[in-house]
């Protein structure tokens, strides 16, 4: 795909960043859409999503309130994000002349609690948690607009890490931010095991669903991008540390009473139509990630 006009909304973000910039190497270009832009973009704002809309030739759409205990402190901003803008950037689509086609960012949230399941994609969906049931109706939105006419796209991601623009108290960044610094690691349930995925995967895996798309794709069934590795959060907490060269420690609390404790994903779906499967390692994106957050202490720390 080259030569597209593409509205990447949570530009700015983890994901957003690296696709836009991967669209911009192979010769497209990008509206950027976030709070954090140079000139700041609301995805909430109608009349901003409508021009937009607009103007583009395509939609990648990751802005959200993406975390889950964010999700939980202020679920009328989640429903208003999450689902009323996806809403309004469907229609805005459906509306524009150009009839942009649209990717929707979804999550490993949708699947709810599968304890001791390879989840694929056509597992019925049991979100447990308001940022979960938040990607679920915005899903079911993205649904009815392909109904409508859209070439859409639902894709969801599992644990995705590796950038310096992440949350600093997600798991991964933590661990690591924790274990270069030699500070102390918390594990809110040490048997707790999810599907880690690194960003320089994830990137490409949505580059090639916007490449099906704009050769005319039509009926592309949701696409987790996962490694189908599992990983407890004490075997991530020992390599992370391992990776800041045996320096931190970890504390042991009990898991989040709104959180899913397992997900480990069928990568088949995305292997079939796509062509695509995680490459980088565990180890091999810890020991990157590690590297990248050591540039950021002062000399003498980063030597130590």
């Amino acid at each position: 795909m080259h030569d597209e006009f593409v509205l990447v909304t949570g530009s700015h973000g983890l994901v957003g960043k690296a696709v836009a910039q991967l669209l911009l190497r192979t010769g497209n270009r990008v509206l950027f859409a976030d709070l954090r832009s140079d000139t700041p973009f609301d995805i909430c704002d109608q009349e901003k999503v409508e021009t937009a809309a607009s103007q583009v030739t395509g939609i990648i759409h990751l802005g959200a309130v993406s975390r889950v205990v964010e999700a939980e402190r202020h679920p009328a901003l989640c429903q208003s994000v999450n689902v009323d803008a996806t809403r309004h950037i469907l229609q805005s689509a459906l509306k524009s002349r150009l009839k942009p086609w649209v990717i929707y960012a979804s999550s490993r949230e949708v699947y709810g609690p599968q304890p001791g399941k390879l989840v694929n994609e056509d597992i019925a969906l049991a979100p447990i948690n308001i940022y979960g049931r938040s990607k679920h109706e915005a899903e079911n939105l993205v649904t009815e607009a392909r109904r409508a006419g859209l070439k859409t796209a639902i894709v969801r991601f599992s644990s995705v890490y590796g950038a310096l623009n992440d949350h600093a108290d997600r798991v991964m960044p933590a661990f690591v931010g924790a274990a270069v610094t030699g500070g102390t690691l918390r594990l809110d349930g040490p048997n707790c095991a999810f599907d880690f995925t690194h960003i320089d995967d994830v990137a490409p895996g949505v580059a090639a669903v916007a490449s099906q798309l704009f050769a005319g794709e039509q009926r592309l069934p949701p696409i987790h991008f996962v490694s189908g590795r599992s990983t407890s959060l004490e075997e991530l907490a020992n390599r992370a540390i391992a990776a800041g060269n045996g320096r931190g420690r970890f504390v042991i609390a009990p898991p989040r009473s709104f959180d899913v404790h397992e997900f480990v994903g069928d990568p088949g779906r995305a292997k079939a139509l796509l062509g695509w499967q995680a490459t980088v390692t565990l180890e091999a994106g810890l020991s990157r990630y590690a590297d990248l957050m050591r540039t950021r202490l002062p000399v003498e720390q980063a030597e130590a």
